[in-house]
């Protein structure tokens, strides 16, 4: 899905395309928050069982 950045701003404004591309960026930065914090989980359990 590709966007003109241009027709976009022009269309629904700088504030709403600011928003979106914000969104999308911190998406893969998310997911990767999410592993760690699972992996810190699983090793906080593996260290409490030993």
């Amino acid at each position: 899905m590709e966007f003109d950045i241009q027709t976009l701003i022009s269309n629904i404004g700088f504030p709403i395309t600011l928003s979106m591309y914000l969104l999308i960026r911190i998406e893969g930065k998310l997911l990767d928050l999410t592993d760690s914090i699972n992996n810190l989980s699983k090793n906080i359990l593996s260290i409490k069982k030993g």
